[in-house]
């Protein structure tokens, strides 16, 4: 998975097309340390259909905020520079997961 910060988020996603996913996450959030095993499994699955990507609000907070991402864990799919699906907090399961990547590939 791509490390994304605020030097590279707008060339990595918003200026990409197809599919891209972003996990938003922080080393301090233990539900995002959770889920980073199923992400990582998640990107072996789909990394041939869609680009996987991680940013580490705790570096990028301001960029984190201009995405509206408020709360963590957060996982979003862009396609074309606007953010077509996401999931928030408690959404965030290995089954939403996928579903979202299912549908948005």
């Amino acid at each position: 998975m791509l490390e994304l910060d605020k030097e590279n988020f707008e060339a990595e996603v918003l200026q990409v097309s197809g599919p891209v996913f972003v996990d938003f996450y922080s080393d301090m959030c233990e539900p995002c340390q959770a889920l980073m095993p199923v992400v990582h499994a998640l990107a072996e699955k789909y990394g041939d259909k869609m680009k996987f990507t991680k940013v580490n609000t705790m570096k990028a907070r301001r960029m984190a905020i201009a995405q509206k991402v408020m709360g963590l864990p957060v996982t979003a799919i862009y396609k074309d520079g606007v953010k077509v699906a996401e999931l928030v907090k408690d959404e965030c399961t290995e089954e939403n997961i996928e579903n979202m990547i299912k549908d948005n590939t």
